[in-house]
């Protein structure tokens, strides 16, 4: 079996988990507080990052992105015409340039301060930085979403998904940064109507199920992150 180290709201992680659904493969899930460092875990992965898969074998792959393309070149010819990275190069690289966005740039004007604020430092002891949220970065990463849903809202507009033809790493890497944001009910769903619609069609799939029914003790989901009905 598959094993997965991740955290129920690290956004890469939740990319891997619908990844992994794609390919209707389910992993034995560790959850992982990465902040605490555990030796254990540092042996697997030095950076110390979620997300880990350690396949059965033993081959350990870290990381969003190598953790995606290790799967197309290992089991992406089985997906046939669903397969999530395209075959054409020109497809290939919009598909790896948005998932960049995402994982990146997404990440880092958005999910990272959410859910940092929000969530980890409430997690983590107050010598490693726990504490109260920093109200300033979570403003700005309100603010910044707000960019992000009209770049989604026009590549929605103009594409049947993000990067084309065929859902790919581009719509999950999306579609899991948003699904933290709107655990904690910090998307503004009535600024883009078309990004509203694609993500309902992304939370929709059974892969998206896992997640739906995520919870975190002391931490109560947004009352419509559930609803496919939002």
């Amino acid at each position: 079996m598959i094993t997965l180290y991740h955290h129920p709201l690290c956004p890469h992680s939740r990319f891997v988990r619908l990844l992994l659904a794609e390919y209707a493969i389910k992993p034995e899930l560790i959850e992982e507080k990465a902040f605490e460092r555990r030796r254990d875990f540092l042996i697997l992965d030095p950076a110390g990052q979620t997300p880990v898969l350690v396949e059965e074998s033993g081959t350990v792959v870290s990381g969003p992105g190598t953790i995606a393309e290790y799967f197309d070149e290992t089991r992406g010819l089985a997906l046939g015409r669903h397969r999530l990275l395209p075959e054409d190069p020109n497809s290939r690289a919009e598909v790896r340039r948005l998932f960049d966005w995402f994982s990146q740039k997404f990440f880092h004007e958005v999910t990272n301060w959410l859910v940092t604020e929000k969530v980890y430092k409430r997690l983590m002891p107050r010598e490693q930085g726990g504490g109260g949220p920093d109200m300033d970065l979570v403003h700005a990463a309100r603010v910044n979403i707000r960019t992000h849903l009209r770049y989604i809202g026009y590549l929605a507009g103009n594409r049947n998904w993000l990067a084309g033809d065929r859902l790919s790493h581009a719509d999950l890497a999306a579609a899991a940064h948003l699904s933290c944001v709107d655990f904690l009910g910090d998307v503004p769903w009535e600024a883009n109507e078309t990004a509203k619609l694609w993500y309902a069609r992304v939370k929709s799939r059974p892969s998206f199920r896992p997640l739906l029914a995520d919870r975190l003790p002391g931490f109560c989901p947004n009352p419509i992150y559930a609803d496919l009905d939002f």
